[in-house]
């Protein structure tokens, strides 16, 4: 078995990272969220809960967005006990591949130095005003630590401005999977 050319997408909050995601699916590609292992480790794990039950007193994912979001040393917290399982699980989850692409949707990939796992990067972007019109967090606080899109766009292999129709999005993604296979 041929390992598959393993594509990070990424982007600010309302950028349309899973949009993209989709798209990737669409035409083929093998598809995984981040943010989806995240919920599964949380819902499912139960050394994951227990220390979450422990250090917030809740399982539930909006009570520890409103104390991590709100607290840096709490923040830091939950990202050192969930980002190492999220890599291993990505990983192993990229080993059994058998598609020629795999897409991996990263919304802190440059964040966490997360870019040097994968063959190619996505970054999308979207202005400001939209971002905004479809994440009632985008544009807020939870953005302060994200690295700009301008900073992850000079980064990245490919960049697309999500500002169109999903036709346009998946006409790009097409050309994106050409170019990889």
């Amino acid at each position: 078995m041929t390992r598959p050319v393993a594509v990070a997408i990424t982007g600010g909050i309302g950028a349309g990272k899973s949009e993209a995601l989709a798209a990737f699916r669409r035409h083929g590609a093998a598809t995984l969220s981040a943010d989806d292992v995240v919920h599964d480790l949380i819902g499912a794990d139960e050394s994951v809960r227990a220390a979450l039950q422990a250090r917030f007193g809740t399982v539930e994912r909006s009570e520890i967005a409103d104390i991590v979001f709100r607290d840096g040393t709490q923040l830091a917290w939950l990202e050192q006990l969930l980002h190492p399982l999220v890599r291993a699980r990505t990983q192993a989850w990229l080993e059994q591949v058998e598609a020629p692409v795999a897409a991996v949707e990263i919304p802190l990939l440059y964040e966490t130095g997360g870019e040097r796992r994968f063959d190619k990067v996505l970054v999308v972007t979207a202005p400001p005003a939209l971002r905004r019109g479809r994440s009632a967090v985008a544009g807020g606080s939870r953005e302060d630590r994200l690295i700009p899109d301008a900073e992850k766009a000079a980064r990245a292999d490919y960049v697309y401005e999500n500002s169109g129709s999903l036709g346009e999005l998946d006409a790009f993604v097409a050309a994106v999977i050409a170019d990889l296979t």
